[in-house]
């Protein structure tokens, strides 16, 4: 898996570059076909802008971007966004296989009285 942190408007320190590269690896416990991740941060006058783009093996790509005041809240925000990205992409992979199944017929056989038994109780 390939992990690449770049900066603009920033230069990137190697605390700044480590925190990201721990937060970012644990996205790998929620989606396992991960190829690449690359982290942008962006520094504006006043705030972080970090970018996180997730690519998977199947071409899929996700995306987070989060404004923050701090450098590292901003990369805790946007971990937490790709982590509900991946736990639902792949919640949906799980569940597709799996397609409702119609109704059985035992249970309708167990709403419907037997006429024996019914008879049994008439009388």
């Amino acid at each position: 898996m390939q992990l690449s942190v770049t900066g603009r408007h920033v230069d990137i320190t190697d605390s700044m570059k480590q925190y990201a590269e721990e937060k970012t690896l644990k996205l790998t416990k929620f989606y396992d076909r991960i190829e690449a991740i690359d982290v942008v941060v962006d520094r504006e006058v006043v705030q972080h802008r970090v970018e996180v783009v997730v690519r998977t093996d199947h071409k899929q790509t996700f995306v987070g971007q989060v404004d923050a005041g701090d450098y590292y809240e901003a990369i805790d925000l946007v971990v937490d966004k790709l982590e509900r990205q991946l736990k639902k992409h792949k919640e949906k992979l799980r569940n597709r296989k799996h397609a409702t199944r119609p109704e059985s017929h035992s249970s309708e056989e167990e709403t419907q009285p037997n006429p024996e038994e019914a008879a049994g109780l008439e009388g």
